[in-house]
């Protein structure tokens, strides 16, 4: 069974709804992998227009729309805050010269 299967199994069987959210640090030893491709694999599987709905304490496969707005909502503040620390870089840039000095 590959992550992606892996994943999505435990969390429709064990993680349905808010109520019984598994923290990612649960999910990285259940599965064997790292933060970085527990978060690559949740992202994949929403892509594929699974439920799978997460906040600050962990992921649960959604059992309402309400939880999958709240995700959703918890995502748009995310890509703000993305596109303010890249709208800042871009004014840093300001300050290198012609050839890219630091300032």
């Amino acid at each position: 069974m590959n992550r992606e299967n892996k994943l999505l199994t435990y969390l429709k069987g064990a993680c349905p709804g808010r109520a019984y959210r598994a923290g990612s640090m649960e999910l990285e030893q259940t599965l064997g992998v790292s933060g970085t491709d527990l978060r690559k694999i949740v992202n994949r599987l929403r892509r594929k227009g699974i439920p799978i709905a997460s906040d600050r304490s962990g992921y649960f496969y959604a059992q309402t729309a309400g939880e999958v707005y709240a995700t959703i909502r918890q995502l748009q503040k995310m890509a703000s805050g993305l596109e303010a620390a890249i709208r800042g870089l871009e004014q840093s840039l300001d300050s290198f010269g012609e050839a890219g000095d630091a300032p």
